[in-house]
């Protein structure tokens, strides 16, 4: 079975559910974005909820789709930045216990965190403090072994250090691994366009991008997105939410559709996708099926809270594998 190395954000997820997106307006956080705040910002975001329920995990969408293989039994690693902290030693301790070989540095900073605001509609509203995920560096890339994996993921909200991506793509490619990125968040997106679209052009052999990304990436709407990505890259695939997710390699391409669902929450959906869709392409299968298993867990992770899933849930996932 292949390897597959992770690298993004190390970050601990903090899962808020509320029922007033007028809250959202309030305080200034565009539903359905990813905005990075400081920490004095983070702070007042969990004072506003201090007394709604919350959950916490590992989190960062590259690490919740390294999560993801790791419990479907795929040899992974992940590369990210934690604090010498309680958050930072359970984000470690999550990694470690779904059998994610963590390949962390450590930092002074706190551990970064991102506070999930999750609306009735299941919609999540990111306000996302890095810490010491942000000092992650090309430096930290270059005595490590590449060559002792055959795929790299990296999430898009590392673009915004265009140093670091090119470092690590580049070291990707000299090592003969395949990279698939994530496009991540449109706003990420429309802020780093011209880097990204060279080194996707450059680079990148899987792309994964959901609706909104695409049109910011392409300026198209979904199945001409397709077509354009799909130019760019190896394999194009852009999800489109209820409608399902569109396939495109070569002149080949797939529509896959959805499994019926009562949706919570819509958190670690587009991660997990990565992870059905990876798992397949690691092991061999067809992009059709590849994509039905994107599917099945990005469908199954937004019938609960955050973006893991119960033992019970994965053993039927698995038993669905089998």
């Amino acid at each position: 079975m292949k390897k597959i190395l992770g690298m993004g954000n190390a970050l601990v997820d903090i899962m808020i559910r509320i029922e007033d997106e007028q809250l959202l307006t309030h305080l200034e956080l565009p539903k359905g974005s990813m905005q990075l705040v400081d920490a004095l910002r983070s702070h007042a975001v969990l004072t506003k909820f201090e007394n709604h329920p919350k959950s916490f995990s590992a989190g960062g969408s590259a690490a919740n789709t390294i999560h993801g293989l790791a419990m479907l039994g795929v040899p992974v690693g992940y590369i990210g930045v934690i604090g010498e902290d309680e958050l930072g030693g359970s984000f470690v301790k999550d990694m470690i216990d779904a059998g994610v070989e963590p390949h962390m540095i450590h930092s002074l900073q706190n551990t970064g965190r991102a506070i999930a605001l999750v609306t009735p509609d299941s919609e999540r509203t990111f306000a996302t403090h890095l810490g010491a995920a942000i000092e992650l560096a090309a430096g930290h890339l270059t005595t490590f072994n590449f060559k002792q994996y055959d795929y790299l993921h990296i999430e898009g909200y590392l673009v915004q250090n265009h140093d670091l991506i090119r470092a690590a793509l580049s070291l990707a490619k000299e090592n003969g691994l395949k990279v698939s990125l994530d496009l991540a968040s449109y706003n990420v997106v429309e802020a780093n366009l011209d880097f990204l679209r060279e080194v996707v052009i450059k680079y990148v052999d899987i792309v994964f991008a959901n609706e909104e990304e695409a049109k910011a990436f392409t300026g198209k709407e979904p199945r001409e997105a397709l077509d354009e990505i799909a130019g760019m890259a190896e394999i194009a695939v852009v999800k489109t939410g209820s409608k399902g997710s569109l396939i495109k390699s070569g002149q080949e391409v797939i529509e896959i559709g959805i499994i019926e669902v009562v949706p919570v929450d819509t958190t670690g959906a587009g991660d997990l996708y990565a992870s059905g869709f990876l798992y397949g392409q690691s092991n061999g299968l067809s992009l059709k099926r590849s994509g039905e298993i994107g599917t099945l867990l990005a469908g199954k992770v937004i019938e609960g809270i955050g973006a893991k899933m119960e033992a019970a849930v994965w053993k039927e996932i698995k038993d669905h594998l089998k």
